[in-house]
């Protein structure tokens, strides 16, 4: 059976009360492993996924955290369970990047995991310290320009959609920026929310509730329409960069060797857990949007993001650690 069939079959029978995929109700608990610390922007969408996913495979479904070596540390755990689909990684675009990044990477993410679904996807904000006095974007831009090199901005990880996103923007606006790295967001979020660097480019996910206390101040949204989470922030093609467009995203896999049946199992098993949550209202508090893939189309999506962010890591010079 073509595997978009199957899907849709599956999707059909898990919108119906009482049904489910047979093997994805039997056994024990599911994993998902996040490669992150708790109560970040890619822990807090993993965590909703899981109270979504529980009642649509009628199986206990846990979150685990284990972060560390650029996420790593869950990718590898996940790489050695057994391949039957009940540990999953739960991550965000950075798993991708590993190849990229890491000078002695411990794996290649489009051949040893099994590409499920792609999740959802969120738009990046950027926003700079309080004590700045630019009124917006054109004002920011302006001042960078005319003081270049004396500017910083923070990079949450390195392979990171604000990582990339940050690098075209200095491509596109003729910036040059001093790259500040951390180990994660929430570090970064506070030294600007502190003045100690000027700009963040990031989720919005992550972002957002410091935007909206006042405690940073928000400058664009990289989507092609404002969001309702905070209608008063300009898109960057409002604000005079047309065309600037960046997503974090998130995404679900298994190990390499995991049955092709199985696979499609969860992937129906995920769309229907993102369509509980999007009838909900839950994705779009968080300012994220459904974006489910089929497994051919998230690994030829991720092959796309790929090719992309490998070419902006080489035109700035990036050299891996």
């Amino acid at each position: 059976m073509p595997a978009l069939k199957r899907r849709s079959l599956l999707l059909a029978a898990l919108a119906v009360p009482g049904t489910r995929p047979a093997r994805a109700a039997r056994g024990s608990a599911l994993r998902l492993i996040v490669p992150f610390v708790a109560g970040g922007g890619v822990d807090a969408a993993a965590r909703l996924l899981a109270s979504a996913l529980q009642p649509v495979t009628g199986t206990p479904v846990v979150v685990e955290n284990h972060p560390g070596a650029s996420g790593t540390i869950g990718g590898r755990l996940v790489l050695s369970a057994p391949p039957d689909g009940r540990t999953l990684l739960f991550s965000a675009a950075t798993h991708i990047f590993t190849r990229q990044v890491l000078g002695r990477p411990p794996y290649d993410p489009q051949t040893d995991f099994a590409a499920v679904t792609r999740f959802g996807l969120a738009p990046l904000m950027l926003v700079m310290a309080p004590r700045r006095p630019e009124a917006g974007l054109p004002e920011l831009l302006d001042a960078v320009r005319r003081e270049p090199g004396t500017w910083s901005a923070g990079i949450p990880s390195f392979g990171s959609p604000g990582h990339l996103a940050t690098l075209d923007l200095a491509r596109r606006a003729a910036l040059r920026l001093n790259l500040v790295p951390y180990k994660g967001t929430q570090p970064a979020l506070m030294d600007v929310a502190g003045g100690h660097v000027d700009l963040l480019l990031d989720s919005m996910v992550a972002l957002l509730p410091l935007a909206r206390a006042g405690r940073v101040r928000a400058l664009a949204l990289s989507a092609a329409a404002r969001s309702r989470l905070l209608p008063s922030l300009p898109t960057f093609g409002e604000a005079g960069l047309p065309g600037f467009e960046h997503h974090s995203w998130y995404g679900v896999w298994a190990p390499a060797g995991t049955p092709a049946g199985r696979v499609a199992e969860l992937d129906a098993a995920v769309a229907a857990a993102t369509a509980a949550l999007a009838r909900a209202g839950a994705l779009e508090a968080l300012g994220i949007e459904p974006a489910p893939l089929s497994p051919d189309g998230f690994r030829r999506f991720v092959a796309a993001q790929v090719a992309v962010g490998a070419e902006l890591l080489r035109a700035s010079g990036f050299r891996a650690e």
